[in-house]
């Protein structure tokens, strides 16, 4: 079985040390680095060959969520992995938003990381299990909207792709970018995600994607 290759950034130092201890004993996972801050561990990340960005959600300078945005936009390919003192369905939301695939409460944290690095780096997704109900309560409304609006079930993986990049309020020009598309394109498929929605008005593809943000 090969290595798993882990960076983690935090920025207390004795529960980052203790972190870092659980992980080394269990067989084939590997600590390769590590950072005390969003500005250092954006620097080691740009560079690093680790599997999973295990990051704590307020670092300073650059924030988890700042980082997970980062690492997507910029296509790094290693998994995201938050730490978190926040029991917060706002913030697990958010988290869901920019793929991050394990989101791990920190008072639970030591029992749970290893558990949810080995399912992260197979492929799934974990969150802690206290937040069980914010995930239902997600699904609960994604079961609502399709009921309330079929039509969102025709849009095609990209349209959908570009519907939750405009929830972000980025432009057509940023998510040209980050799809690797033209910008006439992107503008084509927000003609075309309005039609189908049936949705009227210079900023209603806008407002439909803010309004239904986490159950895209």
């Amino acid at each position: 079985m090969t290595d798993i290759r882990i960076l983690i950034a935090d920025d207390h130092p004795i529960f980052r040390h203790g972190l870092r201890q659980i992980i080394e004993r269990a067989p084939q996972l590997v600590v390769v680095d590590e950072a005390e801050d969003g500005e250092t561990a954006w620097q080691k990340l740009r560079k690093s060959d680790a599997d999973i960005a295990l990051l704590d959600v307020e670092l300073p300078g650059k924030d988890g969520f700042e980082l997970a945005g980062a690492i997507r936009e910029q296509r790094l390919k290693m998994a995201v992995i938050f730490l978190t003192m926040h029991k917060d369905e706002h913030f697990l939301n958010r988290a869901l938003d920019l793929d991050v695939k394990g989101y791990v409460v920190k008072d639970s944290a030591l029992v749970e990381i290893v558990q949810c690095i080995r399912a992260v780096a197979a492929g799934q997704e974990y969150v802690s299990p206290q937040l069980t109900g914010f995930l239902l309560n997600r699904s609960r409304r994604a079961t609502q909207l399709a009921a309330a609006k079929p039509q969102v079930a025709a849009l095609t993986d990209v349209e959908r792709r570009v519907l939750k990049l405009v929830a972000e309020y980025k432009s057509s020009k940023e998510i040209a970018a980050e799809l690797c598309l033209s910008v006439r394109t992107i503008e084509h498929h927000r003609a075309r995600i309005g039609q189908r929605l049936e949705l009227e008005g210079h900023h209603a593809v806008l407002k439909f994607a803010l309004e239904h943000r986490s159950e895209l």
